[in-house]
């Protein structure tokens, strides 16, 4: 026999799948639901909560319960790494056109917000041994948070790091005004005579922090896909290092190997 949160969850499922309830819906209060159920507080809380951990309704701080709207989804793929290879030496007006994330979301440059943030730093142990570099190496720290409009929550949140002394013959690279960057950081480099040769990409889940799980906005129990993406350039050398963390309830990262016929 079914609980009675699971019962009061079942209806309200219900109704959010039939379309009774639509996205961006407000839910019945607590106490209406108290009322109409004949259940008790704790019961309903339960049942909201079930819910919520299913990513069907979200609660907004001070002015009650919703039902979720979907998230646009990402699908990123390893081709678009050559795609960002080929865009670098494209012209202005092309590039300006699109980016990685209109292609991985299939919005237009219109559709979304964009916005960088740079601060030099100086490389801790952990990162100077991934990026093969002294400690305490001069680095240009960036992040970026790219939403779509008509949401509140970015798509990931990315922090990159690139090695100052092989970039600041080009004195744009340093600053974040210059952002959005037609081209990249594809681009960026090759404005300093740096060609990639090739990207190397690990990628583990874990729960997301608190903070993580609030810039996102992710259902209660979500996981997070953290990717370290390491580019090399034609000289063996790391020229770029950043970590993108992408919410595990609209990511899908699709890796298609072409092999040599026998």
């Amino acid at each position: 026999m079914a609980k009675a949160y699971e019962e009061i969850a079942d209806e309200l499922r219900a109704q959010i799948r039939a379309g009774r309830l639509g996205p961006g819906d407000r839910l019945p209060s607590e106490s209406d639901l108290v009322r109409t159920t004949g259940r008790s507080g704790p019961t309903v809380q339960q049942a909201l909560r079930v819910l919520q951990a299913e990513g069907l309704i979200e609660k907004q701080h001070g002015r009650g319960t919703f039902v979720r709207r979907p998230r646009t989804p990402i699908e990123r793929t390893n081709a678009r790494h050559q795609w960002e290879k080929d865009r670098a030496r494209a012209p202005e007006r092309q590039r300006l056109g699109t980016g990685a994330t209109e292609r991985d979301t299939g919005l237009g440059v219109d559709d979304l917000v964009f916005h960088a943030a740079y601060r030099e730093i100086g490389a801790s142990k952990e990162i100077a041994a991934a990026l093969g570099v002294a400690e305490g190496t001069a680095l240009v720290e960036r992040t970026y948070r790219t939403r779509y409009s008509a949401e509140r929550n970015p798509f990931s949140l990315v922090t990159s790091l690139l090695i100052r002394d092989l970039v600041q013959q080009n004195p744009d690279l340093l600053d974040e005004t210059k952002e959005p960057w037609p081209g990249g950081t594809w681009n960026q480099l090759l404005t300093v005579g740096i060609e990639i040769d090739r990207v190397e990409e690990r990628v583990t889940a874990r729960p997301p922090t608190v903070e993580e799980a609030d810039e996102l906005g992710l259902p209660p129990g979500t996981s997070v896909l953290v990717l370290r993406k390491t580019l090399y350039d034609t000289d063996d050398r790391i020229v770029e290092m950043s970590d993108v963390t992408l919410p595990g309830d609209r990511t899908e990262m699709l890796f298609t190997t072409h092999l040599e016929r026998w």
